[in-house]
């Protein structure tokens, strides 16, 4: 097999968006060639889309974003054995190093040598998914049964993302869980929580047509809407955040008043909903931080400390790709309809600039509310 030409999406300054071609050679022996099918466009792809940058991490040479996909098997290298060309799979984008102790753990998320396709954080950067077709390690590719789409396929990621933040939790049954942020992730947590037996789960966000799409939709049992305010001093933003608080545990579900929340997912990256959620955490409880936002943040840490609240961190996956795609091909009792987190596809290369711009929206110019963005290379 000859190396070939294949199309590709590079970024090469905020909003500098060019299709170009790039040389690709055949797989390696342990790789194999995926001709990319479906990528749902991220929070973080849309970070270095409008800024060239994500939070601290800056690009330092022309990038190719995209990270959720799947896409079908088209060459496989010598060694491949359990992949064939014309199988439908998920790809699994963070390599690590599988040697050091995390990795041996089987915590390779936090492995320090972990390379991540669209990430600017390592150098030279790995090259993301919005591209004809890539070479990737077939033991990071993973198969997907018939009965799951590749729209399906392209949400493994992110549903990953909330597996993963509820294996790091670790609570009991019949807890009752607050999930600030109603995108993606956000409603993909709340469904991972009501599916391993939430007793109530409740959704906090500042647009209410997001809090509206979870109820309606399954992903939670209520929501509040989070009031918009901008105070300044410390004081003002401590007060504010446990008035947001106050607002969570005032929600009734069936007559009942909540009260304090046995879990809360910060999902946002914005520091008062994560202080929002340590108000609102009851003694004993635990707040995930899932969101990446502002890098420093500040934390009301005695009312975290004086109460036994556990901060629990997350970052991306481990071990998950399994369970979400068994989980999107059996659907268990309470797991909605994940395909209706894709409200907007976009077809072919030459509309991925278009994809992105409509991704940074909260609705599009007929009203719809814009949750993930699909762009469709098939």
């Amino acid at each position: 097999m000859c190396a070939s030409r294949v199309k590709a999406a590079v970024l090469h300054g905020e909003r500098d968006l060019r299709l170009e071609e790039r040389r690709l050679p055949p797989p390696e022996e342990d790789e194999v060639q995926v001709a990319i099918q479906s990528t749902g466009l991220c929070g973080s792809d849309l970070h270095y889309f409008n800024h060239f940058r994500n939070g601290d991490i800056l690009v330092r040479e022309p990038l190719t974003l995209g990270h959720e996909s799947s896409g079908i098997v088209v060459a496989i290298g010598e060694e491949v054995r359990d992949l064939k060309p014309g199988d439908r799979v998920a790809l699994e984008v963070g390599l690590p190093c599988e040697h050091c102790e995390y990795c041996e753990g089987g915590r390779y998320n936090i492995c320090k040598k972990l390379r991540f396709r669209s990430s600017a954080k390592t150098f030279p950067h790995l090259q993301g998914t919005l591209q004809e077709r890539i070479n990737h390690p077939a033991r990071w590719t993973h198969k997907l049964p018939d009965s799951i789409s590749l729209d399906q396929g392209a949400l493994v990621e992110p549903l990953s993302v909330a597996l993963h933040s509820h294996r790091r939790a670790n609570l009991r049954s019949e807890t009752t869980v607050l999930v600030f942020g109603a995108g993606t992730v956000g409603l993909l947590t709340a469904a991972v929580s009501k599916v391993y037996g939430a007793s109530t789960v409740v959704v906090a966000d500042i647009q209410r047509d997001r809090v509206d799409f979870a109820i309606a939709n399954g992903f939670a049992d209520a929501g509040i809407v989070v009031p918009f305010a901008m105070p300044q001093t410390l004081d003002e933003r401590l007060s504010y955040a446990q008035e947001v608080a106050r607002q969570a545990q005032a929600v009734r579900v069936n007559g009942e008043r909540i009260g304090e929340y046995g879990a809360a997912y910060e999902c946002t990256g914005v520091e008062v909903c994560l202080q929002s959620s340590i108000y609102a955490t009851k003694p004993g409880g635990r707040v995930m931080v899932i969101g990446m936002g502002t890098p420093n943040l500040i934390v009301p840490m005695g009312a975290a400390a004086l109460r036994e609240i556990d901060l629990v961190g997350v970052f991306r996956y481990a071990n998950t790709y399994s369970a979400a795609i068994e989980m999107i091909s059996n659907k268990p009792p309470g797991l909605p309809d994940l395909e209706k987190l894709v409200t907007h596809r976009f077809k072919g290369m030459d509309e991925i600039k278009h994809a992105f711009e409509m991704a940074g929206k909260i609705k599009d110019g007929e009203g719809k509310l814009v949750i993930k963005v699909v762009v469709d290379m098939s």
